[in-house]
């Protein structure tokens, strides 16, 4: 038992970069495996703590849990960009799915997805196509908790990040889909669809034994979710009175303090979404980190804010802030590798992107009202490619890895779809749409503006 769930026991990188199998050959060599070397403590946690390392131990583990409450807040900033960005008859229902995503997204990827995501040695298919092990038997028995506790901090860690995979999504289908059929969706994409193409790279499936690198997710995450919306849009269809004959109908967000306040809790979040993947407190690498992700982050806002200038002729908040988001994107891949000022270009050119890539969709009658398929889905793919050009990484095998995670998501999110539109319908009724989600949906609005006659 106890070779099962030392397996287990480490943080996020070293799962990435040598798979659970490679760990646990380190812990024999170590002796921290009953067994493996004469009077070696008897858990991973007693000899840590036993050892020189015991106060780095400690506080890497902190570091991996403090991170896990910033990609928390970031939901929040979701919640704040996808409400603001829709009309005002419709916050209440976003918010009411960023809660759903991010309590299903925790309880389902615990009683599936972590395990699913990162099978042990013992799985016996941990370089193949699904990589997947059991659920719960491995890494959640009493065992494996008396050992330490960074499997639970690299689970509550991976679980975070997991929901956020699903909630770019939602604010793609805002404004006129049904409530059930999306709670429905999103259950099962974060439980089962997310963790096959997850476990392709950080489970140490195929896509690790190409050499495929993704250091915090521009793909794995991004993209993945990108491309889930975009499969979700395309059999949704555009809001009502979107696209007329005489032209696109702008439908405008009814709040932009909202939506800035929300992209920058989420810039904030980031410094825990990539600086997590460190999984350590090393001065360099997570100093490193977040000033790659800080400078793409700008350099997107900038750029997004003159090419949206020279094409809309006035400047455009929603695009600075998509741009941003952008940028933040495009580095997660390569942060690690990337230097500071080629993350400058990589910000830039995907605040270009953004810019471009929302102009184009509406263009083609794909209505996206927050930009998510451009944000996450078209720089997504640009982010990780990048780490071809400025990172060392293998153009071929980029291209591979962020095409087969894009396809496998977009496809499975389609047949879904398609299945729960079949079944029981995805859209909700135009009298309804028109009403408003809030009251269609839930019987109360977001925002109470009834006055009481006296």
């Amino acid at each position: 038992m106890a070779v099962a769930f030392i397996s287990f026991l480490l943080p996020a990188t070293t799962l990435q970069a040598q798979g659970r199998a490679d760990f646990r050959q380190n812990v024999e060599a170590a002796g921290a495996v009953p067994g493996t070397a004469e009077n070696a403590p008897s858990t991973v946690n007693e000899a840590l703590m036993a050892g020189p390392d015991a106060a780095m131990f400690a506080v890497n583990n902190l570091w991996i849990l403090i991170s896990a409450a910033l990609v928390f807040l970031m939901h929040l900033g979701f919640c704040s960009v996808e409400s603001g960005m829709c009309m005002k008859k419709n916050t209440a229902n976003v918010l009411f799915k960023n809660v759903f995503i991010v309590s299903i997204g925790v309880l389902g990827y615990m009683a599936w997805g972590f395990n699913a995501m990162y099978p042990g040695w013992e799985a016996g298919v941990s370089n193949g196509f699904l990589a997947i092990g059991s659920p719960l038997t491995n890494g959640f028995d009493k065992e494996a908790v008396s050992a330490g506790n960074v499997i639970w901090a690299d689970f509550l860690f991976q679980a975070m990040l997991a929901a956020i995979a699903v909630t770019i999504v939602s604010g793609a289908v805002a404004e006129r889909m049904k409530l059930n059929s999306f709670m429905i969706f999103a259950a099962i994409l974060v439980t089962f669809i997310y963790p096959i193409t997850g476990s392709w790279k950080w489970g140490n499936g195929w896509l690790n034994s190409l050499g495929f690198e993704d250091f915090a997710g521009s793909t794995l995450i991004h993209a993945f979710g990108g491309f889930a919306a975009l499969a979700a849009i395309m059999v949704l269809g555009p809001r009502n009175g979107k696209y007329t004959r005489e032209g696109i109908v702008p439908i405008l967000p009814h709040s932009l303090p909202l939506v800035n306040i929300g992209v920058f809790m989420m810039f904030l979040g980031w410094f825990g979404f990539n600086g997590g993947f460190v999984s350590s407190t090393d001065p360099e690498k997570l100093s490193r980190v977040f000033l790659t992700t800080t400078v793409s982050g700008f350099a997107g806002g900038i750029s997004a804010i003159f090419a949206s200038w020279s094409l809309l002729k006035k400047p455009d908040l929603s695009m600075a802030l998509n741009g941003i988001l952008a940028g933040l994107v495009g580095i997660t891949a390569g942060a690690d590798v990337i230097s500071p000022w080629e993350s400058v270009v990589v910000g830039a050119i995907s605040g270009l992107l953004v810019v471009g890539s929302i102009l184009f969709f509406d263009k083609i009658k794909i209505d996206d009202p927050v930009g998510a398929v451009s944000v996450h889905g078209v720089c997504g793919v640009f982010g990780t490619m990048a780490v071809a050009v400025f990172g060392g990484g293998k153009f071929f095998i980029q291209l591979l890895g962020t095409a087969s995670v894009s396809l496998f998501a977009f496809f499975a999110s389609f047949l879904l779809f398609i299945l729960l539109k079949a079944v029981m319908g995805v859209r909700v009724g135009a009298q309804e749409e028109l009403e408003g989600l809030d009251i269609a949906e839930h019987g109360s609005p977001a925002y109470n503006d009834s006055q009481i006659q006296g």
